[in-house]
C-alpha cells in the first residue's frame, strides 16, 4: 500500500523542521525536545481526573486516573505509554486515555513507570506489574470492578502490557480480562522484513530502536528474557484475549504480528489489525491522523466487548 496522505504530509513537515535524529540525542535532551501532544487533538472532558501515587517496588509510582461519568463499579484499563522505555510520560497519552475512558466507559489508570537508562530493565516491567496488581487489589477504592481489569499500551507500553500479562499468569496473583497491544515491541532483534523496509523515513527508525534498547537493557542477555522480549516466551497459553494493532510502515510491524500469531497458536483469542499506509505512533495522533482515531475507536470497542464477556474473535 501507499503511505497514507496525512501521514506523508506529517512526515514532510517534520523533515522540513530539521530536528536531529533521536539516536543522536541524550535521553535528557530527547525528553525535552520530543513532544507529539500537539498532534493528539483537543482533550475530551471525562467524569473526573485524579493524579496520585501508588506503592511500587522501589518507591511511589505516579499514576493518572481517568473516570467516566456515572456511578461505578466500572471496568478498568491499566495503560502504559510508549517512548522506548526512555521518553514519554502521562501527558504523552492524555488525549488517547480520555478518548478510551469515554468510548469504553471504563476507568483508565495511566502509569508513569520508571524510565531508562536511569532505571534499567526490569524496572519498567516491575512498576507496570505493580500498578496492575494495585488496581485489581484496590479496585473498589477507585470505583473499579476487580474482575474486569485489562492492560494496554503502545510501542514500549505495548511491550509492558504483554509482559504484565505474562507475569500475572506466571505469578498467579491476579487475573486480567484483556490485553490491548498497540504496535508493541516484542523482541530484541532487528532482523525482520519490516525493520529492513522501514528502517528510516517513517518516524520510528531502526537507529532509534537500537538506541532505546541499548538504554533499556543492562546487557544483551537481558534481551533474551521473555519479560523484555515476550515473543521469546516458551509458552503463551492461558493468557487473556488480545487486540494487536500494527502499522504498515513501522519497523515493529512484523514482531507485533508474529506475537499475535503465536498467541493464536497457543489458543488465545486474538483480534489483529494492520493499519495500511500508517506509521508508528499514530495512536498518539487522533487529532491529526484519521486512522489514529479509528484505532482508538477500535480499541474502545474491543475493550467493551471484553468487559461484557462478548469478545469477538477475528
Amino acid at each position: 500500500m501507499a503511505l497514507d496522505s496525512q501521514a506523508k504530509f506529517l512526515l514532510e513537515q517534520m523533515a522540513a523542521a530539521g530536528a536531529p535524529p533521536m539516536s543522536s540525542l541524550s535521553p535528557e535532551d530527547a525528553r525535552l525536545t520530543i513532544d507529539f501532544s500537539a498532534l493528539a487533538g483537543i482533550p475530551e472532558t471525562v467524569g473526573k481526573v485524579e493524579n496520585r501515587t501508588i506503592p511500587g517496588p522501589e518507591g511511589e509510582i505516579p499514576v493518572r486516573i481517568y473516570m467516566p461519568e456515572g456511578e461505578g463499579p466500572f471496568p478498568s484499563l491499566v495503560f502504559y505509554h510508549g517512548g522506548g522505555w526512555v521518553i514519554g510520560d502521562l501527558d504523552t497519552v492524555d488525549v488517547p486515555c480520555r478518548l478510551l475512558t469515554n468510548r469504553a466507559n471504563c476507568v483508565v489508570v495511566s502509569v508513569d513507570y520508571r524510565l531508562a537508562p536511569e532505571h534499567k530493565f526490569p524496572a519498567a516491567a516491575d512498576d507496570a506489574y505493580a500498578a496492575a496488581k494495585w488496581v485489581v487489589e484496590n479496585g473498589p477504592s477507585i470505583q473499579v470492578d476487580p474482575s474486569r481489569v485489562a492492560v494496554g499500551g503502545d510501542s514500549a507500553g505495548g511491550n509492558l502490557a504483554a509482559v504484565v500479562a505474562l507475569m500475572a499468569r506466571d505469578n498467579n496473583e491476579f487475573e486480567l480480562a484483556y490485553q490491548l497491544l498497540i504496535y508493541p515491541v516484542t523482541n530484541h532483534s532487528y532482523e525482520t522484513v519490516s525493520y529492513s523496509d522501514n528502517a528510516d523515513g517513517y518516524l520510528l527508525t531502526k537507529d532509534s530502536m537500537v538506541w532505546f534498547w541499548n538504554h533499556y537493557l543492562l546487557d544483551e542477555e537481558d534481551g533474551k528474557n521473555p519479560y523484555a522480549s515476550p515473543l521469546l516466551a516458551a509458552e503463551l497459553s492461558s493468557l487473556p484475549p488480545a487486540l494487536v494493532i500494527t502499522a504498515e510502515f513501522d519497523p515493529l510491524r512484523d514482531e507485533g504480528e508474529a506475537y499475535a500469531q503465536r498467541l493464536k497458536e497457543a489458543g488465545v483469542q486474538v483480534e489483529t489489525t494492520r493499519y495500511n499506509g500508517m506509521i508508528h505512533g499514530f495512536f498518539w495522533m487522533p487529532g491529526t491522523l484519521e486512522q489514529g482515531m479509528q484505532a482508538v475507536n477500535q480499541a474502545a470497542e474491543a475493550l467493551k466487548r471484553a468487559f461484557t464477556k462478548e469478545e469477538k474473535v477475528l
